[in-house]
């Protein structure tokens, strides 16, 4: 049995920061990449004014993120095979899309 390409965007939370899952809906489509889950929000005390995903610290299987907007962050766990690099490369381009 052939593993499917890509992976899937846990939903478990009811609120996200606005624009975020459309970007993180074109990384499950990136093979190497298992599962998202979206996470705690929080405020933060400086102003994003443009969404913006970091990779912040490698967790096991993974890595976690963080997504920004305006004084708003979002936590977000990816389970994925690819590299930090790979992975900061595949978020730039889901970000400029």
């Amino acid at each position: 049995m052939s593993k499917p390409k890509g992976g899937r965007l846990v939903w478990n939370h009811s609120t996200h920061i606005p624009g975020l899952i459309p970007v993180l809906e074109r990384l499950t489509g990136y093979s190497g990449i298992q599962t998202i889950t979206p996470a705690v929000i929080g405020r933060a005390k400086g102003h994003c004014p443009r969404l913006q995903l970091k990779v912040s610290v490698p967790i096991r299987g993974g890595f976690k993120l963080l997504a920004r907007q305006g004084k708003t962050f979002q936590e977000v766990f990816m389970i994925t095979e690819l590299s930090q690099i790979e992975l900061e490369e595949a978020i730039a381009l889901a970000l400029k899309r």
